[in-house]
């Protein structure tokens, strides 16, 4: 059984077990309530407490996470492990394989190899993504292993992506993205949820530049409705009027995730570097690490 513990600082003592866990700890409303109704699921200096309970300087809080039994469909696929703890899982996920299985997908998806990852290793987790990139975006995928690693986690991703056309500087893009009238798939900016895109050109070569993208929200397709929007197209993204002359995938990647946890879990840096499809259509792309 999984217990995180935390002993009170003076500078919290006065706070109920709820506001601690809430503000401090970062728990979702969600987390917590599921948490409490647990039991011996919160437990104050060796016996079990109420979400009211004052908190006094010393005091020992203890989270019982209860073990899962939990079955997916393993499948012994390639996985690239950049980071694992006791609460996170974190990979590099290779272009071409969707986050959840899909039709199609039914077997290869990251759900599948790390159900066999987990398998191997002795782990009963259930799969729980921080987020989602599309089956051709490649890059640092998050998995937290429990309901309050996952709740308590803020995630800060820098995408690299490379575009048609020159660009030069910096910019943000500021434009609602919707559903296309007559697709249930793709994208255009101009109408529907706010989002906003702030991308800094990197390099520019042979027609191309290389980007480094943050998102301030997160819609479906944003990056490439965005960049389809403003006339610069990823390269290989054809369903957004990308050219596959080089790449056969939209050129994204999502090359750094920083991961800001709570204080009951460890703060991480995590680093993907470039896939070999793209550094093998576009020769002059750095290495990731370089870049500083």
């Amino acid at each position: 059984m999984r217990r995180l513990s935390y002993v009170v600082s003076a500078e919290h003592a006065g706070m109920t077990v709820k506001e601690f866990a809430r503000n401090y700890l970062r728990l979702s409303a969600r987390a917590f309530t599921r948490q409490k109704y647990l039991q011996d699921g919160m437990l104050l200096n060796g016996r079990p407490c109420k979400s009211i309970d004052a908190l006094q300087k010393g005091d020992l809080l203890v989270l019982q996470l209860p073990e899962e039994q939990i079955f997916y469909v393993p499948t012994a696929k390639k996985l690239s492990v950049l980071w694992e703890s006791e609460d996170y899982l974190v990979v590099d996920k290779e272009p071409g394989m969707p986050i959840h299985p899909s039709p199609g997908h039914d077997y290869d998806s990251l759900l599948n190899a790390a159900a066999y990852h987990y398998q191997k290793t002795g782990q009963s987790c259930a799969f729980r993504p921080l987020y989602r990139l599309d089956k051709d975006t490649s890059g640092v995928v998050l998995l937290g292993k429990n309901r309050i690693s996952v709740s308590s986690a803020v995630i800060k991703k820098t995408y690299f992506a490379i575009c048609e056309g020159t660009l030069s500087g910096s910019g943000t893009v500021d434009a609602p993205i919707g559903l296309k009238a007559g697709s249930k798939i793709v994208r255009e900016a101009g109408h529907g949820e706010r989002a906003v895109t702030h991308w800094n050109a990197l390099y520019s070569r042979e027609g191309y530049t290389f980007l480094s993208i943050v998102l301030e929200t997160g819609r479906t397709h944003q990056i490439r409705a965005h960049f389809a929007y403003l006339g610069y197209p990823l390269a290989g993204d054809e369903l957004y009027g990308g050219c596959r002359d080089r790449l056969n995938r939209q050129a994204l990647h999502c090359g750094r995730a920083e991961l800001v946890c709570s204080p009951l879990f460890v703060d991480k840096l995590l680093l993907a570097e470039l896939p070999q499809d793209l550094t093998a259509a576009f020769s002059w792309l750095p290495r990731l690490n370089e870049l500083g």
